[in-house]
């Protein structure tokens, strides 16, 4: 009977430390793939490009600093086009100081009546370029009521690929209000987007033939260096009226 209960108890031991050791080893199995769960990647981080409080990372087109007609309001920088025509030029037009290839910008803009303005991307800040449409795409920021190039085809509206894809539908809000528009600009997946007002209204090839022939039926067909710098700055347009633009920000692919 001793023996009967010692081999009992002897067998119980053995047996509660082999399941204690598969208790121990699944929880070690376990134990990487709630690490893994943890370190899961994150989306990129949005970039300030203008926070309201000053015009750090802009300048003019080929100056060294903003021009005085730039001023800060509200939160938000406000192009007053200064009433001497001797003092406008190509300098008006605000650019980033840091070049960018492939992105999502975020901004928001408010044209005033029967303005225009725009949104450059890829430009190239050369003396041999008077303008920074010379070489960047644009946008366009334009008042569709009342500014005369609206009636010169969708494809100079607002939220238009400038002169080569015209918006699916007009979304702007009326003169005063602020419009948000996202533009991406992808040249690994040949990408471009406008997303204004929360309505998907342009999408276009970025580069390649699809492109070329874009640009063949524009008025920037003979035009040495449009769109040919896939990296470049951000612009924002002087077109001789009051705009204004806040809230930018950029997210590199």
């Amino acid at each position: 009977m001793k023996n009967v209960l010692l081999a009992t108890c002897i067998a119980a031991l053995v047996f509660g430390c082999k399941d204690k050791t598969k208790k121990n080893n699944a929880d070690m199995d376990t134990e990487p793939l709630k690490q893994t769960e943890m370190k899961a990647p994150t989306e990129k981080e949005w970039t300030v490009l203008f926070d309201g409080t000053s015009f750090n990372g802009w300048h003019g087109y080929l100056m060294d600093k903003v021009p005085d007609a730039w001023k800060l309001e509200d939160g938000a920088m406000v192009m007053h086009p200064p009433k001497e025509k001797s003092q406008r030029g190509p300098h008006l037009n605000l650019i980033s100081d840091k070049d960018y290839t492939d992105f999502v910008l975020s901004l928001e803009w408010k044209i005033s009546e029967g303005g225009n303005s725009g949104i450059f991307w890829g430009v190239k800040e050369d003396k041999k370029y008077k303008e920074p449409y010379s070489t960047g795409p644009e946008i366009q920021v334009l008042d569709n009521l009342n500014h005369p190039d609206a009636k010169n085809g969708t494809t100079h509206q607002a939220g238009s690929l400038y002169d080569m894809v015209a918006p699916s539908k007009d979304v702007t809000k009326p003169v005063g209000e602020w419009n948000t528009c996202v533009i991406t600009v992808n040249h690994k997946t040949n990408e471009g987007r406008v997303v204004l007002n929360g309505v998907d209204i342009v999408n276009f090839p970025v580069e390649g033939e699809q492109w070329d022939a874009m640009v063949a039926k524009s008025k920037f067909a003979d035009w040495d260096g449009f769109g040919k710098f896939h990296t470049g700055k951000i612009g924002l347009q002087f077109h001789g009226d009051v705009v204004s633009y806040r809230n930018i920000k950029i997210k590199e692919l």
